[in-house]
């Protein structure tokens, strides 16, 4: 055979921002080694007729949290569903290496608030195998994998592995354990890792330890964190991911705490002279200087020579949650005492009148979502079947209710969960905008890299993982405020760029065949403005869901993962180590 596939008569996007053009791919030993005409008589071992359809390179997903679903899930899904061939794990700081095995139970229950993954799909569908960074890495490298995988080292680990879980919470490291940090740091480069990630959102973390508790990270040292960045620096090799807010929140703090979060981050990557990926940068439509600022202060650090990228929160999706599992209050020290603990603690706390006084005095530290999660702007959607007394709040504004009864929006709500027995579920408005003009601006900026997905976190509540179906249809087809070539650009090049895989995130001959093809006309998420709720996980447990069409075929390193939607079953992905990432030259081409 001349090759192994050739996708024909496909509309070529490249990913570089080329303008579109006709052509044949030939794919062998999973990189493209034609593009361009292809002679009818040339054989293959299956050709697929893309007329009609947009012929690109797979999505690469930078912000995941799927470190314990790889283990049950090789396709990554919902970033799997929606084209992503690439995805980076670890992000946030947070993850399962290292970790000392006497320490593993308490790794599990952090992860269960601060990411809302559930503690029994865990347990059951995650064999822990290892202790250690490298051996971490050895045992992505053995999973049966449907997409490319990437780790960072999840500095919140690594500081209890050095330190301990409570001095990590309430100390700066001394300089032995900085230096051994160091160390580990350099020792995962070596067998891998591409970087460090980590989240900084202060005493008050908006993303909270399972006792209520800021993760470790949330309060770590600047000069901590300036010492993992000067081993990027030494090796001049990886990059940085960071969800930073210490002080105050991400979205609405635009004073002095925003002044001296942007001059730490001015400082991370003068020291690491490595790209810094700044999370996250949203249009919201109640703070609309928000995007506009943060975008202004992103070109002048580049301007200086700073690579700092932000990510761009661009999917229209929403919260749809119940007080049993929500926990994005957490940025109120009230609410988050009253979220803790079981479903009858919870219950008892949130009735008390003086625990509410509480919470209510602290109304305003909601906001650190945005407007859209305030009690008053949430809609009941959903009341347990042995509730029937509250069928009349179906559809209905909390803040609606709330004026109809004269109470305060929190009581209105907290009423409403609590004679539900917490089972009732209140939808969101959009937490970011719905304004095309405004979101195709800022998805077109240079320096942003389309996605935030959180993909295999928040499972009960959030599908941020559709994003790339969602630009692809809201922001190019239906509206036209972005491109197909910018589209691509921010969905597979920058980010595979920015994070170093030089030899992905474009379609080239000789790059690995990692390919997307798909019928812009009929592309869309199934369900579109709705979840479907999917018992897809280890232990029965369940997670919100949204598909797609319009897909025909996503190819991983030249192997077909996804036809029309169905599942093939191939896993030809591939654990992408560091150290490799920019040594795959296009030589395998002629091979």
């Amino acid at each position: 055979m001349d090759y192994d596939l050739i996708i024909r008569n496909g509309t070529v996007v490249d990913g570089t921002r080329l303008p579109r053009y006709r052509a044949d791919v030939g794919i062998r030993n999973g990189r493209v080694v034609k593009l361009g005409r292809i002679a009818s008589t040339a054989t293959a071992e299956r050709v697929l007729d893309a007329d009609g359809c947009i012929v690109a390179p797979g999505f690469v997903d930078l912000h995941t949290h799927y470190d314990a679903q790889i283990h049950w899930d090789p396709y990554c899904t919902i970033s799997g569903w929606h084209g992503v061939t690439s995805v980076v794990l670890g992000n946030c700081g947070f993850g399962f290496a290292p970790v000392k095995p006497a320490d593993r139970e308490r790794a599990l229950m952090m992860m269960t608030r601060t990411e809302q993954i559930p503690y029994a799909s865990m347990k059951e569908g995650m064999p822990w195998k290892w202790e250690t960074l490298p051996e971490w890495l050895d045992t992505l490298d053995s999973l049966p994998k449907g997409v490319n995988v990437v780790s960072y080292v999840p500095v919140s680990p690594l500081m209890v592995y050095v330190m301990g879980l409570e001095a990590a919470k309430s100390r700066p490291a001394t300089p032995a354990e900085r230096r051994e940090m160091q160390r580990l740091l350099d020792e995962a480069m070596d067998a891998g890792a591409c970087g460090f990630s980590i989240q900084r959102l202060g005493a008050n973390s908006l993303q909270a330890d399972v006792d209520g508790t800021p993760m470790p990270t949330d309060c770590m040292a600047d000069e901590d964190v300036l010492a993992l960045a000067e081993v990027l620096r030494d090796r001049d090799e990886g990059f940085i991911q960071i969800t930073q807010a210490q002080g105050g929140d991400p979205i609405h703090d635009q004073g002095e705490v925003k002044s001296r979060d942007r001059l730490f981050l001015e400082r991370l990557a003068a020291t690491a002279q490595r790209p810094v990926l700044h999370n996250a940068v949203a249009v919201i439509d109640d703070q609309p200087e928000f995007h506009i600022k943060e975008m202004e202060w992103v070109h002048a650090c580049n301007e200086k020579g700073l690579r700092i990228y932000a990510q761009g929160a661009n999917v229209r999706t929403w919260f749809n949650f119940s007080l049993e599992h929500w926990n994005l209050y957490d940025s109120s020290p009230a609410w988050n005492a009253a979220t803790q603990g079981t479903i009858e603690e919870k219950m008892r706390k949130l009735a008390d009148p003086a625990v509410r006084e509480q919470m209510k005095a602290e109304h305003s530290k909601l906001l650190a979502i945005g407007q859209s999660t305030m009690p008053e702007s949430l809609t009941v959607v959903r009341v347990p079947p042995d509730a029937p007394e509250l069928d009349k709040y179906v559809g209905r504004l909390i803040g609606d209710i709330a004026k109809e009864h004269g109470k305060h929006p929190t009581d209105a709500m907290l009423d409403i969960a609590v004679a539900g027995n917490l089972k009732v579920d209140f939808r969101s408005g959009l937490p970011t905008s719905g304004d095309p003009d405004k979101v195709g601006a800022l998805m077109n900026d240079p320096y942003v890299m389309a996605g935030v997905s959180d993909g295999g976190a928040h499972t009960k509540f959030f599908t941020g993982g559709s994003y790339t179906t969602d630009l692809l249809t809201w922001l190019v087809r239906d509206t036209g405020k972005m491109s197909l070539e910018e589209a691509h650009y921010h969905l597979s090049y920058l980010p595979a760029q920015a994070a170093g895989f030089l030899d992905r995130g474009f379609l080239r001959e000789g790059a690995p065949a990692d390919i997307v093809v798909y019928d812009l006309a009929r592309l869309k998420r199934t369900p579109e403005w709705e979840f479907e709720i999917a018992h897809d996980l280890p232990a029965n447990e369940w997670r919100c869901v949204q598909r797609s069409e319009g897909y025909r075929w996503t190819l991983v390193n030249g192997e077909i993962t996804f036809e029309d939607g169905e599942c093939t079953g191939a896993t030809p992905g591939r654990l992408l180590r560091n150290r490799s990432l920019g040594a795959q030259t296009f030589a395998h081409a002629a091979e």
